[in-house]
């Protein structure tokens, strides 16, 4: 009986590890073993960067908030806190676009907040 290599699907394996290290310096973009754990490590970091991202993001979202509230004289906990008694469904996102990009819009919704 003749010896199966399984050749086609080794090939198959080993051709995308080595495209997916495409741009690795050294040995972990041409030698497969050295490749696999560079990508597997990769792979990890990824994953994980795609969690702290939204962190990220959120924390970037409060400081503009916060530097908009400090600006009309109060501060994040407490305007927040006041959005959410007033029963204004704002997300974090939406406020930190308007604090950066129409501060007069920030400023109604401030003074409506404050005022309640």
């Amino acid at each position: 009986m003749p010896r199966a290599s399984n050749a086609p699907s080794s090939r198959k394996r080993r051709k995308r590890i080595l495209e997916q290290a495409k741009g690795f310096r050294g040995r972990a973009s041409k030698n497969i073993r050295t490749a696999m754990d560079a990508v597997d490590k990769a792979m990890a970091h990824a994953y994980v960067g795609r969690k702290q991202k939204k962190r990220q993001y959120r924390r970037l979202w409060n400081i503009r908030i916060n530097a908009a509230c400090r600006a009309l004289g109060s501060n994040y906990s407490t305007f927040i806190n006041a959005l959410k008694k007033s029963g204004i469904e704002l997300n974090r996102k939406t406020l930190s676009e308007l604090a950066v990009r129409d501060p007069e819009a920030f400023k109604i919704i401030f003074d409506k907040v404050s005022n309640a």
